[in-house]
């Protein structure tokens, strides 16, 4: 069944009293990588449910992570920029 790009969602689930949290996910991409960490790391992550579109996982709370977005300088960007040119290089050779 095709998805509308809407449709595909996910959706974190946990509260103060538990340790686990419950992620449902209709995105392929997000499956595709709990699947992944599903097969690695069994005692973690858990598939507990799933239907023709849709999956739902078991993970421990404190891996849902909240981040800042990433600062980075004008100089570091340069030398960013710089490393990747000579990589690229590197690789025509």
């Amino acid at each position: 069944m095709k998805l509308s790009r809407y449709e595909q969602e996910t959706i974190v689930n946990y509260n103060a009293g538990e340790q686990t949290a419950t992620l449902y996910t209709r995105d392929k991409a997000v499956m595709r990588k709990l699947d992944t960490l599903a097969a690695d790391f069994p005692d973690t992550y858990k598939l507990t449910g799933q239907d023709e579109v849709s999956k739902t996982y078991s993970l421990p709370k404190a891996y849902v992570s909240y981040r800042r977005p990433r600062k980075i300088s004008d100089e570091q960007r340069l030398q960013a920029k710089n490393r990747m040119r000579e990589i690229n290089l590197a690789n025509k050779s």
